[in-house]
């Protein structure tokens, strides 16, 4: 130990003054580095939703209410990625009949679909489809066991940040 003072060795407040001083304290927690995915801004053309945090957060959700949690489905996360290119490039949410007609077309019955846009983060789009009952239903359908999610960036567009998410058993 350092020579220190004889009063730093009675008194913890000076001890720990001397410590820090020292540069030896070590009980800070680091900073963080990044933000949390489901605070990321996704207004930019390279920014995606983290898939793996968006099924967390639902598949936490849905444990809260009862229901099993969700794997991310390559198919249903290809299709998301479809749905909302789709939507940016019209400029306006799709609607979910005909999208659900198109998966189940594709091999996927039963699917559930929520589509929406001007959320540029993932919390703000759970929180919204949390609040909505239409959408909110969706993330807790009992049948589902399996989910694709996905965002598009449109600059020039009215919402910016397009959305789909699928779930389906």
């Amino acid at each position: 130990m350092p020579n220190l003072p004889r009063r730093a060795m009675t008194c913890p407040a000076a001890l720990a003054g001397a410590l820090a001083l020292l540069g030896i304290a070590g009980c800070a927690e680091p900073q963080r580095e990044r933000q949390p995915a489901f605070y990321r801004d996704l207004a930019s053309a390279s920014a995606k939703v983290d898939a793996g945090e968006a099924r967390a957060m639902i598949s936490a959700y849905r444990l809260n209410a009862g229901l099993g949690p969700l794997v991310l489905d390559p198919v249903l996360v290809a299709a998301a990625e479809r749905e909302a290119a789709a939507m940016a490039g019209s400029d306006k949410p799709a609607q979910a009949d005909a999208v659900k007609a198109r998966l189940a077309r594709e091999g996927q019955p039963g699917a559930e679909v929520n589509l929406s846009a001007g959320y540029r983060r993932l919390a703000e789009a759970f929180s919204g489809w949390r609040d909505s009952p239409q959408h909110d239903r969706v993330m807790k359908d009992a049948k589902a066991r399996r989910m694709g999610i996905a965002t598009a960036y449109a600059p020039g567009s009215k919402y910016q940040v397009y959305w789909a998410l699928i779930v389906a058993p």
